[in-house]
C-alpha cells in the first residue's frame, strides 16, 4: 500500500459488506465470504485504484459466556482478511486479527481487537494495531429508526519514522472513527446506509510534518439478499470525501466512489 498500511476492518473485523452472524448465536460460529471492489481505500488512504481488488475473509467466533447480570455476553473472534489485486497483480495484503467482545445491557458492546497487517508482495511494511470499538444497538428503543451508533479508537504500535504505520509518517498514529448504520431488514432483502467520519487524534494523517485532523467522510448504501438460511449476496456503493492528507495520498483527488459486490456465509 504505497508506504501505508492497509486493512479491513472498513467498515473491523471484516469489510462492511460482510454478512451479519445468525440471529441465534451458536457456541462456535464461522462466517466468511469474498468481495470484489473497484477501489480499495483504507480509512481514506488509497491502496488500489485500477482493475479489481478481491477480498476473501474468514472469521471463527466462540461464545465464551452468556449471563443475566451486568455482563451479558463474552465472545472471542479470530479471523483473517486478504486483498489481491488485478492491476498491478499480486497478493497485496494478508491480515490476522483477534477480538474480545463484551456485551452489556441496553445493546451496548465493547470490542478490543489486535490486528496484524502484512503484505505478502512487500507493498507496505508490517503494521500492528490495537483498536477498541464501542457500539450501541438502539433497535429496542427506536425500532426501524435505529441508528446503531459506534465509536472506534485505534493505536498503531512499534512504529519507526516512515515505517509500520498507515500514513508512512514520522510518528505512531492514533485514529478515531465515528459512525452510524441505519437500515431496514425484510424477508427478501435488507438495506443499510452506513455513514462515518475518520479523524486523527494524534499523527494518523501526517503530511509534510503536519497532522491533519480530518481524514475522510463516507456514506454508502448496501443491499444484502439472503440465499437460504446461511448464504447471501450483497453489493453497494460508497462515496468518500477526503481531507488534505488523504487527498495528497490519493493523487490529488478530493473524493472516491467505490463499488462492491460479494457473497457471504454464516454457520
Amino acid at each position: 500500500m504505497a508506504a501505508a498500511a492497509a486493512a479491513a476492518v472498513t467498515l473491523l473485523p471484516a469489510p462492511a459488506l460482510a454478512q451479519d452472524a445468525p440471529a441465534q448465536t451458536p457456541a462456535v460460529s464461522v462466517t466468511g465470504g469474498i468481495d470484489f471492489v473497484n477501489r480499495y481505500m483504507f480509512r481514506g488512504i488509497r491502496q488500489h485504484s485500477r482493475g479489481m481488488a478481491t477480498w476473501p475473509f474468514l472469521d471463527v467466533g466462540i461464545s465464551a459466556f452468556e449471563g443475566d447480570g451486568a455482563l451479558k455476553k463474552v465472545a472471542l473472534n479470530i479471523g483473517t482478511w486478504n486483498s489481491a489485486h488485478s492491476n498491478p497483480s499480486g497478493w497485496y495484503e494478508s491480515d490476522v486479527y483477534g477480538t474480545l467482545g463484551l456485551g452489556f445491557g441496553g445493546g451496548v458492546t465493547v470490542g478490543t481487537t489486535y490486528t496484524s497487517y502484512t503484505s505478502p508482495n512487500d507493498s507496505f511494511t508490517h503494521v500492528k494495531e490495537i483498536a477498541v470499538k464501542l457500539s450501541v444497538d438502539d433497535s429496542a428503543y427506536l425500532g426501524a429508526g435505529a441508528l446503531k451508533p459506534y465509536a472506534l479508537v485505534a493505536f498503531e504500535m512499534a512504529t519507526e519514522p516512515g515505517k509500520y504505520q498507515a500514513d508512512g509518517g514520522l510518528n505512531a498514529g492514533r485514529y478515531l472513527e465515528l459512525g452510524v448504520a441505519p437500515g431496514y431488514s425484510g424477508a427478501r432483502a435488507s438495506i443499510a446506509f452506513p455513514v462515518k467520519v475518520g479523524l486523527s487524534v494524534g499523527d494518523y494523517y501526517e503530511l509534510d510534518g503536519v497532522d491533519n485532523t480530518f481524514g475522510f467522510f463516507s456514506t454508502a448504501g448496501i443491499v444484502t439478499v439472503p440465499i437460504g438460511s446461511n448464504w447471501n449476496v450483497h453489493g453497494g456503493v460508497e462515496v468518500q470525501a477526503l481531507g488534505d492528507t488523504t487527498e495528497a495520498l490519493n493523487g490529488g483527488d478530493q473524493s472516491r466512489v467505490i463499488g462492491s459486490f460479494g457473497v457471504g456465509f454464516a454457520y
